[in-house]
C-alpha cells in the first residue's frame, strides 16, 4: 500500500460525510463515493469522484474504506450483505469505520474485517459541518498504532489532529462520552436560555455573562447564537444527538453506570422528535420551551 497514493472509498455523503469526501477529492487521493440517496453524490462527481451504486461497487479497488453514516443500522447496511463493502474489499485494505455507533457493533465490524482479511480501526470524530468542510475535525481512534500510520495521511487530510486512544472500540467509546456531555450542555443551555426570557431579564447581556464565563464553551457559545436567531440549518441533526445520547446511556449501563443527566437530556430531546424536529439542528431543542401561541 502506497500512502502518497491511497485509493478511497467514502460511505455516505450527509452533512459530515460530504465535507471530508471533499477534502480527500481537493487533495488529490483517487476516490470512490457511494450515498443512499444518489443525488447527494453530484457535487463530489464533479471533482472527479467515482460514483458508486452500491458500498460493493466503491469498495472495489480501494486501499481504504472509510464510512461515515447516522447509525449502527445504516452502518451495518453499508458495510455487510451481498452489496456490502466488505463483499467487494481487498484483502490488506484497511476499513475505518468514522460513525458514531455502539461497542458492539464496532466489535462485530471489526471481526467480519477480519475475516475478510483486513485490518479495521474505529475512528469517529469531533467538529460540525464547518470542521468537516475545512478539514479541522479530530479523529478519535481506536485500534492498531501500524494499522493507523498506513492511513494517517488520509485521515490528516481531513483533521487538525488523529488522537490514539487505545484498542478497537476506544475511538467509539470516547465519542460517546463526548457527546453526552455536548448533549447534555444543548438540554442546560435550552433551559437557561428559557429562564433568561421568562424572568424577564436582558437577554443580550444575560447570555454575555454566560458565554464569556465559566460555562462559555465552544459548543454553548455556537449554539446559543443558533437559539436566539432561530438558525436550525443542521450542523449537527437533532435526531443523532438523541441517538447519542442513548448510546452512550446503553453503554453506561454495562458499566453499571446511569448516566442521570444524559437521561434528563434525553427526555427533552424526545420531547422535540415528537415535535418533528429531528431533522433540524440540535440548537432547535429550544424551540420546546417556547410558550405556544395563542
Amino acid at each position: 500500500m502506497t500512502t502518497s497514493k491511497l485509493r478511497a472509498a467514502f460511505l455516505g455523503l450527509g452533512v459530515m460525510g460530504s465535507g471530508m469526501a471533499s477534502r480527500l477529492l481537493a487533495a488529490g487521493f483517487p476516490l470512490a463515493v457511494y450515498n443512499r440517496t444518489p443525488q447527494k453524490a453530484a457535487a463530489c462527481a464533479g471533482a472527479g469522484a467515482r460514483v458508486a451504486d452500491t458500498p460493493r461497487q466503491a469498495a472495489d479497488g480501494a486501499d481504504v474504506i472509510i464510512s461515515m453514516v447516522a447509525d449502527d443500522n445504516a452502518s451495518r447496511a453499508v458495510w455487510l450483505g451481498s452489496d456490502g463493502a466488505l463483499a467487494g474489499v481487498a484483502p490488506r485494505a484497511v476499513c475505518i469505520e468514522s460513525s458514531t455507533v455502539s461497542l458492539g457493533w464496532i466489535r462485530e465490524l471489526a471481526a467480519a474485517v477480519a475475516q475478510r482479511r483486513c485490518e479495521f480501526i474505529d475512528a469517529p470524530v469531533t467538529g460540525s459541518k464547518v470542521h468537516a468542510a475545512s478539514g479541522e475535525l479530530s479523529f478519535l481512534v481506536g485500534g492498531s498504532a501500524s494499522v493507523l500510520e498506513k492511513v494517517r495521511p488520509l485521515l490528516a487530510t481531513m483533521s487538525k489532529s488523529v488522537v490514539p486512544l487505545g484498542p478497537i472500540g476506544s475511538g467509539a467509546m470516547v465519542k460517546l462520552i463526548n457527546n453526552f456531555v455536548c448533549g447534555v450542555q444543548v438540554a442546560s443551555l435550552a433551559e437557561a436560555l428559557a429562564m433568561i426570557e421568562r424572568s424577564g431579564l436582558d437577554r443580550n447581556k444575560a447570555l454575555d455573562v454566560l458565554t464569556s464565563g465559566a460555562p462559555g464553551s465552544p459548543l454553548v457559545k455556537m449554539v446559543s447564537a443558533r437559539m436566539t436567531a432561530a438558525d436550525y440549518t443542521p450542523n449537527f441533526a437533532l435526531r443523532l444527538m438523541a441517538k447519542d445520547l442513548d448510546y452512550a446511556m446503553n453503554e453506561a449501563a454495562k458499566l453499571n453506570l446511569a448516566l442521570e443527566t444524559a437521561s434528563a437530556a434525553l427526555d427533552r430531546f424526545k420531547l422535540a422528535l415528537a415535535a418533528r424536529l429531528g431533522d433540524k439542528d440540535m440548537a432547535a431543542l429550544f424551540e420546546t420551551f417556547k410558550k405556544p401561541k395563542p
